[in-house]
C-alpha cells in the first residue's frame, strides 16, 4: 500500500479547509437570504441589470428536473466522491494547483447545494440578473458554474491527456506488478 507523503497530508487537509470555508460562505449568504429576502419584494442593486430575489428552487438551471430531490443528491454524492478521489490521486506537482483548486471549488458548490437540499428540500437561489431574465441563482452555482468553465478550457489548452495518468486503474495495477 502506498504512503501518503506529508505534503499531500497538508494539501488535503488544506482542501477540506477550504472546502469548508466556501461551504460557510455559500450557506452563510443563503441564510441572509432567507432572512432579508424571503417574502419580501426584490433588492434591485443596478436598477434593470441585477437584484436579489428569494427564491425555492426544487430543481435544477432552467426549472428542470423539478422536485427530483433523490436524484439531486444522489449526483451531488457522486460528484463529491469523485473529486475526493481526484484529490487524493493527484499528484503534489505545481502543474497541478490549478486542477485541485478549481475541484476543491466544485466540492464547495456541490456540498452547499446538496446540503439545502438535505435539510430544507430545495435550494436558496436570489442572485438575478434582470437584463437577459437568467434563472436565478446562487453563490454554489457560481462556484460550479466558473470552476467547471475553467476547468474545461484548461483541459482544452493546458493539461495533456498524459497529465491525467494518475487517474489510470491500468498503470496502478502495473505499478502493483512490478513492486
Amino acid at each position: 500500500m502506498n504512503k501518503i507523503s506529508k505534503k499531500k497530508k497538508i494539501f488535503l487537509v488544506v482542501d477540506i479547509l477550504l472546502i469548508a470555508l466556501l461551504v460557510f460562505i455559500d450557506q452563510f449568504t443563503k441564510h441572509l437570504a432567507v432572512v432579508h429576502l424571503q417574502d419580501k419584494p426584490p433588492i434591485k442593486l443596478i436598477n434593470g441589470v441585477l437584484e436579489l430575489n428569494f427564491l425555492k428552487n426544487n430543481g435544477a438551471a432552467f426549472g428542470m428536473l423539478q422536485n427530483q430531490k433523490g436524484f439531486f443528491v444522489m449526483v451531488a454524492f457522486l460528484i463529491l466522491v469523485i473529486i475526493a478521489y481526484v484529490l487524493f490521486r493527484l499528484p503534489d506537482d505545481k502543474r497541478y494547483t490549478p486542477m485541485q483548486i478549481l475541484l476543491v471549488v466544485i466540492a464547495s458548490g456541490a456540498a452547499g447545494n446538496l446540503i439545502d437540499r438535505l435539510t430544507h428540500d430545495y435550494v436558496v437561489d436570489f442572485i438575478y440578473f434582470v437584463l437577459i431574465n437568467f434563472p436565478i441563482f446562487n453563490v454554489a452555482d457560481i462556484y460550479v458554474t466558473v470552476s467547471t468553465f475553467v476547468f474545461v478550457i484548461l483541459f482544452l489548452f493546458y493539461y495533456k491527456e498524459s497529465d491525467f495518468s494518475f487517474l489510470s486503474f491500468r498503470q496502478q495495477n502495473k505499478f502493483r506488478e512490478f513492486k
